[in-house]
């Protein structure tokens, strides 16, 4: 039995009434607003009446546009601590997956970085997965999270056949996907490297008007802006600075951001999480921002370039399609403070060519609207295709592209 958290029918867990298909919007957890929840909220805009099911819910902190649909949460909800230390129940996710009931919809959209994906849909149902990414927990950040997520050799014991089952049903529960959409083409890479199977690119939506401000004249300062974990690599744009003697202003929270403001850097402000308005306002008069990690997709750097600013960032992953080097940004080759304070040495060397107006357009590529269009396009078409036949035309003729 799952638990309903909708504030128009607490009590139900029918499918809400609708015209047309019955579309049931699949996440893995809705604790906050950031890139995947963005995503989650753009599919919504296309199926007003879907439902939305997902492991665990905090109402408080998801946008009005989610709150308008009926959620159904899992059984870890209900759980000790479930709601605020859902994770510690991670051995218990493919079990909470597998107990949504989704008979009753036509349509199932799965957004996806973590086991979501292995819902139940009726063999006649079609299903969608947005992927952000295969867990990277379980997969190519592994031997990271290991390290630094276990405390205790006990902890770090147990973590190795708890991952090694997720990594078996997360492998089990692709093969329940009908089509696979990626938010990048390096996302794409790891679908295919991990479950064997191809995706169509779409990247994920992108606000650009609203942090399309007019750049103001660039301040003395460089920004850094994201949740502060090991793989962000916020230690790196830190120490960078600190290095080159430049100011650095660090919007975000998380795991790290406790030991690396007790170390008292100079020349580094931490902010914590900030309102949109504040963090558009960061951007508009920033140097450029410092973009360090390895991302899947990233939002914050399309953000950056549509209020004007220009990026450096490490040159992997998401980066390499959002940002273009020399002329929105600059790359560095290696994850190295001497790379990062090389490269910002490079940008002052003549930062007027980074125009406002061209990281604008770049960024307008990454818009909410391009992103509606594709993926309505792609839903009608999967709606339209036979069922006995859709998925297997789906492997032969969709290719990784953007």
């Amino acid at each position: 039995m799952v638990k309903s958290t909708s504030s128009v029918s607490p009590a139900s867990t029918e499918p809400a009434a609708a015209s047309g298909p019955r579309v049931a919007l699949v996440h893995h957890w809705l604790t906050g607003m950031r890139g995947g929840e963005k995503v989650l909220e753009a599919l919504g805009a296309l199926y007003p009446g879907a439902d939305i099911f997902t492991l665990v819910c905090e109402r408080s902190r998801i946008s009005p546009a989610l709150k308008r649909h009926r959620i159904v949460t899992s059984f870890i909800e209900r759980l000790p601590f479930g709601r605020s230390n859902f994770r510690a129940y991670l051995p218990l996710f493919p079990l909470a997956v597998e107990h949504f009931d989704l008979s009753a919809y036509d349509l199932v959209i799965s957004s996806d970085a973590s086991v979501v994906k292995g819902v139940l849909a009726r063999p006649d149902a079609r299903h969608v997965c947005y992927c952000h990414s295969p867990p990277r927990y379980a997969w190519d950040l592994y031997h990271l999270y290991r390290r630094q997520a276990a405390r205790g050799r006990l902890q770090r014991w147990l973590m190795g056949p708890v991952l090694h089952h997720l990594r078996l049903f997360d492998q089990l529960a692709a093969q329940r996907v009908d089509v696979f959409v990626a938010n990048s083409r390096t996302v794409a890479a790891r679908i295919a490297r991990y479950y064997r199977r191809s995706a169509l690119v779409i990247h994920p939506p992108v606000a650009t008007d609203y942090f399309a401000a007019a750049r103001r004249e660039p301040e003395d300062f460089y920004l850094f802006a994201g949740q502060l974990t090991a793989y962000k690599q916020p230690r790196l744009a830190i120490e960078a600075c600190v290095a080159a003697g430049r100011r650095l202003i660090v919007v975000g929270d998380g795991p790290e951001r406790r030991t690396l403001a007790r170390r008292g850097y100079p020349n580094v402000t931490f902010t914590g999480w900030v309102s949109d308005e504040t963090l558009r306002d960061h951007y508009a008069r920033c140097r450029a921002l410092l973009f360090t990690g390895e991302e899947d997709f990233g939002i914050v750097p399309v953000e950056a370039q549509a209020a004007g600013a220009p990026v450096l960032a490490l040159a992997r992953g998401g980066a390499l399609e959002s940002v273009i080097d020399g002329a929105t940004g600059l790359f560095f080759r290696q994850p190295a403070i001497d790379e990062l304070v090389g490269a910002i040495h490079r940008f002052e060397q003549d930062p007027a060519r980074f125009e406002p107006d061209l990281c604008r357009q770049n960024a307008r590529r990454f818009d909410r609207s391009v992103f509606l269009e594709r993926m309505s396009e792609l839903l009608d078409n999967t709606l339209a295709a036979a069922p006995e036949t859709e998925a297997i035309e789906t492997q032969a003729s969709v290719r990784v592209r953007t």
